[in-house]
């Protein structure tokens, strides 16, 4: 009796170790998405279109500036063109494939980079305080002072057309927010006891920051980020529309929009298609972001 009871006592660390190895946040945040059903149909619907526009050139079954004005605006369904063709006779579905290419490129790599850009300023003033906050957060209210759909086009309208000009624009717009949102969670981790208990023995800001501040802070940073990648695929297809981004023949489902237009009262459907990606880009994005957001706090 006293064997069992004492290989019982002995097992029983072990067995709590183990429990809270598998009871980690990480793990924690692994389930609470598999059971938001949105959440994984949406990312489901991103990974499909990701593999879709990677392998675009395997997958297309046309070039997408090859056309012919015998073959122009032929309906959804026609031999050989499943998704018809466009005002040129350019096969539609290979346009959209390859418009994908452009559309998330130009919508997501500003997030990236207002991501490193914003996320790194935000995080010095929520942590230095003080002066350099005040002086870094009204410079970032200047901005605030206009729409960004607004502010997005007078600065690619003064740079020009392009993708370059269009990134940078779009950059530019996206800044601003996430500076807010990275001083806002640093402000209230830098305060904390882990970082006090750093300071007190004897650590630098610097060592601070990497060590303690940055991994608290980079989750609701990136959360926030993404929610931001369908605004810029909206936002960047509305400077192609414009004739701001994407110039042409390049497929882009915003400058595709802008030359089906005059289509819309022949083939509604066809003129229809690029906005449909668009949305539906948009909507899979905005509902996987909400997921990581509820899933990454802890009291859901």
């Amino acid at each position: 009796m006293s064997t069992t009871f004492s290989n019982e006592v002995a097992a029983t660390p072990a067995a709590t170790r183990k429990i809270a190895r598998e009871d980690t946040y990480w793990r924690g945040v692994g389930r609470r998405l598999l059971r938001d059903k949105m959440t994984l149909v949406c990312g489901a619907i991103l990974i499909v279109m990701t593999v879709l526009i990677v392998f675009a050139p395997l997958i297309a079954p046309w070039g997408p500036t090859d056309g012919s004005i015998a073959r122009r605006l032929k309906p959804v369904g026609t031999p050989g063109h499943l998704l018809g063709t466009d005002e040129l006779g350019r096969d539609m579905l290979s346009r959209l494939l390859y418009g994908g290419r452009y559309s998330w490129f130009v919508g997501i790599t500003p997030v990236v980079l207002a991501f490193v850009i914003g996320g790194g300023i935000g995080i010095i003033a929520g942590f230095a305080g003080g002066k350099i906050n005040m002086a870094i957060m009204r410079v970032t209210d200047v901005f605030y002072a206009f729409p960004s759909v607004l502010l997005a086009v007078a600065v690619s309208g003064s740079l020009g057309a392009g993708i370059a000009n269009a990134i940078m624009s779009l950059t530019i717009v996206f800044i601003p927010p996430i500076i807010r949102v990275a001083e806002s969670v640093t402000t209230g981790v830098r305060n904390l006891d882990y970082a006090e208990a750093a300071r007190a023995t004897g650590a630098g800001p610097t060592s601070i920051v990497m060590v303690h501040v940055l991994p608290n802070v980079l989750g609701p940073i990136f959360v926030y980020a993404t929610s931001l990648v369908g605004v810029s695929m909206i936002v960047a297809s509305g400077l192609s529309f414009l004739g701001l981004g994407i110039k042409p023949p390049d497929p882009e489902w915003g400058l595709m929009l802008n030359t089906l237009r005059t289509a819309i009262y022949t083939q509604p459907l066809i003129a229809t298609l690029p906005g449909v990606c668009i949305f539906l880009t948009s909507v899979c994005f905005n509902f996987v972001s909400d997921g990581l957001r509820t899933a990454m706090d802890v009291r859901a």
